[in-house]
């Protein structure tokens, strides 16, 4: 069992198209609505392994001031108007689907940011940063921003959106902190780092392909009845990473050294799609089915995009240098 929920961690770009492809066959042979029972269990499932490996203290740590505000302006000032723009060109007369591009645009950052980070060796520690500062921000500005962009359209529970969002992120942000502390103190820093810490992620994406799973299984029948509706919200959605992607890599470039200027992309494109698809789910119920759809959507469009920006990022930035091991090695040998 764990050799197969590490394999799933590892293997996203297989996995998360294989729980959509269920989630269709389900909603279509049976009738998935008490799946909507496992909203709030499987989000709690995705969000709390996250928490528990994420260090709240880099958000203390001084420096980088200048990359983290850069970072902040395009997440919470750039990619809204993006996200919002975008839906009233693809989606004028569809407020749900223009709310769940606005959710994924308002919420940036996720474990993933770290991850990809460290796979293209950029600077991890800053990436920590931005994933911590991106899911605070996020969670407090999101509510504001979607009564203030579609509140005209979209009835807006702002405050349900915001004890949903203290449900789903700031209780288990509570419980894994709590949790870590434990655990270091019990066993120390470093068996947490080697022993524990690997152990929550896999959770997490049992959690994430759950909530996936669900979300399609509801509207399949739906995908069925209309099969254009999903190259219909793909489109817009690889336009916005598209966008997203070149913006931050001319940004980075310009801005930054190579190993700040990727974690500067993966915490400017990467979004919390688990986060916005628990509170189309859970506020807005059977209406947030359609903003779910397009949410689970671009799980597949993130993973891929981000995949493949890793074997270009050498191309882009140029290569990484060689660690100080392996320079002095290199000086020694010569």
């Amino acid at each position: 069992m764990w050799k197969l929920l590490t394999w799933l961690q590892k293997h996203l770009v297989w996995s998360i198209p294989f729980a959509m492809l269920a989630g269709l066959l389900f909603g279509s042979v049976a009738e998935p609505s008490f799946l909507r029972w496992t909203i709030l269990p499987l989000t709690f499932l995705m969000v709390y392994p996250m928490m528990v490996t994420m260090n709240v203290r880099e958000l203390f740590k001084p420096g980088g001031n200048k990359l983290q505000s850069v970072t902040l302006a395009i997440n919470f000032l750039l990619m809204p108007a993006i996200g919002f723009g975008t839906g009233l060109l693809f989606f004028a007369n569809q407020p749900m689907i223009r709310l769940a591009l606005l959710l994924t645009s308002l919420l940036p950052t996720s474990g993933m940011t770290i991850s990809w980070t460290g796979f293209a060796k950029g600077n991890v520690p800053a990436a920590v940063k931005m994933t911590v500062i991106g899911l605070i921000a996020g969670s407090l500005l999101a509510p504001v921003y979607l009564k203030m962009l579609l509140g005209a359209v979209v009835e807006i529970p702002l405050l349900q959106v915001f004890l949903q969002i203290g449900l789903i992120v700031f209780l288990p942000l509570a419980l894994g902190t709590v949790t870590q502390r434990w655990l270091v103190t019990t066993y120390g820093e470093r068996e947490f780092n080697q022993q524990f810490k690997p152990k929550f992620p896999p959770f997490s994406t049992l959690g994430v392909l759950g909530i996936v799973f669900v979300s399609i299984a509801l509207k399949a029948k739906s995908i069925f009845a209309q099969p254009a509706m999903l190259p219909n919200l793909l489109l817009p959605l690889v336009l916005i990473y598209a966008i997203n992607f070149v913006i931050s890599t001319l940004v980075g470039k310009t801005l930054f050294k190579r190993s700040d200027a990727i974690a500067f992309v993966y915490g400017t494109v990467m979004r919390n799609l688990s986060i916005a698809l628990a509170i189309a789910l859970g506020v807005f119920g059977e209406k947030g089915a359609d903003a779910a759809l397009l949410i689970a959507l671009a799980y597949i469009v993130q993973v891929q995009a981000a995949a493949w920006y890793v074997r270009l990022t050498d191309r882009l930035f140029g290569a990484s240098p060689p660690s100080p091991i392996i320079a002095s090695e290199s000086a020694k040998s010569t």
